[in-house]
C-alpha cells in the first residue's frame, strides 16, 4: 500500500507567551515547595485560601438576557452583582468556620476565599426589571433586553 505524503501547511513550536506574574508566583512555590511537601510541609499557598471560580452561562431568551452562575457554598448575603449597559460583574465571598468538641478530641476547620468576575452582555439590559434568584449554589440572573437591542437584532437567512 503506497504512503500518501501529507504536507504540513503550518508547524505548531509551542507556546512562547510570557507567563502572567500570578503564574509565576504559583510556578515559583510549586518549583520551591514541592521537594517538602513529600515530607508533611505545606505551602506558603495552602494557606492563602480557596481560588473560587464560578462556572457561568450567558444566553439569551425570550427577549430576556440570562446568567447563570454556580456558587456553592457562599450565602446570597455574600454575593454582590453590579450591572452597566453592557457589562455585568459578579463578586462573592466565603468564610466558613467549623468547629467541633468532644470528650476525646478536638476539631476546628476553616475555609475561605473570594472572587470578582465581569462579563459582556451580549445586549443591552434594562437594569430596573432585573431579576435575581439563588437557590442551592445556582444564581439566575433574568435581564429584559432594552427595546433599542431588540430592534438592533437581524435575522440573517442561510444559503
Amino acid at each position: 500500500m503506497a504512503r500518501k505524503e501529507v504536507k504540513e501547511w503550518a508547524k505548531n513550536e509551542g507556546s512562547r507567551v510570557m507567563t502572567a506574574p500570578w503564574d509565576m508566583e504559583k510556578w515559583a512555590d510549586d518549583f520551591f515547595w514541592k521537594p517538602f511537601s513529600i515530607v508533611g510541609f505545606p505551602s506558603p499557598r495552602s494557606f492563602k485560601g480557596e481560588e473560587l471560580v464560578p462556572s457561568v452561562d450567558i444566553f439569551e431568551e425570550n427577549g430576556e438576557v440570562v446568567l447563570k452562575a454556580e456558587i456553592p457554598g457562599i450565602k446570597k448575603e455574600d454575593i454582590d452583582i453590579t450591572l452597566t449597559e453592557d457589562t455585568i460583574t459578579l463578586s462573592g465571598e466565603k468564610n466558613k468556620e467549623k468547629e467541633v468538641k468532644k470528650k476525646d478530641y478536638y476539631r476546628w476547620e476553616c475555609s475561605y476565599g473570594s472572587f470578582s468576575c465581569m462579563f459582556s452582555l451580549p445586549a443591552e439590559a434594562q437594569a430596573d426589571k432585573v431579576k435575581t434568584k439563588f437557590k442551592d449554589g445556582i444564581l439566575e440572573i433574568r435581564m429584559p433586553k432594552t427595546e433599542e437591542a431588540k430592534k438592533k437584532e437581524v435575522k440573517v437567512k442561510v444559503q
